[in-house]
């Protein structure tokens, strides 16, 4: 859920962040595009990493290394700064997003799924949904840094939720 909203709260505030950096039009879109493109490169990974690793230790590295890289983003200073730690925030947090499904679908037996798949499927379509507004209101009510930072604290909640009580799988090394 945090890695899609990310990607919808700062995409409302492009022109924020642009003005906050001094970026000019052409480079702003960097700041999306670093993230999906840094995204798109993990996904598939994720599969052989959360094999090797386990789930579990898989989405609590990219939950931790997607934090860290939301507040390394906010600290920003200029375009090149705001690029490189998108592109971080955007790779490892690549990692949770199937790390989740494939949790669902390990976890919960075949009769299950049909209940849990669609469940996942709403969570994951409600950041879309949600992330504009918020988005919007954060970086008009405070400034375009709380739109990064704003995952900190769930993502120190959840990582550290993770890490203490799902066990569901041990590494697999190839």
């Amino acid at each position: 859920f945090m890695a899609i909203l990310d990607i919808q709260i700062v995409s409302a505030s492009l022109g924020e962040i642009q003005a906050g950096l001094a970026a000019g039009p052409d480079e702003i879109a960097w700041v999306q595009t670093a993230y999906l493109v840094a995204e798109v490169i993990m996904i598939p990974l994720s599969g052989f990493l959360g094999q090797l690793l386990s789930t579990r230790v898989l989405f609590t590295v990219s939950a931790a290394g997607f934090t860290a890289a939301s507040a390394l983003a906010a600290t920003a200073t200029n375009m090149d700064q705001m690029i490189v730690y998108r592109a971080l925030q955007g790779f490892i947090g690549g990692g949770m997003i199937p790390s989740v499904f494939a949790a669902a679908f390990t976890i919960f037996p075949p009769s299950k799924r049909n209940i849990v798949s669609p469940m996942v499927g709403l969570v994951a379509t409600l950041a879309p949904t949600i992330g504009p507004t918020v988005g919007g209101y954060l970086s008009n009510s405070f400034s375009w840094h709380w739109l990064l930072l704003v995952n900190v604290i769930p993502g120190i909640i959840v990582t550290v939720m993770t890490w203490t009580l799902v066990d569901f799988d041990k590494p697999e090394p190839p």
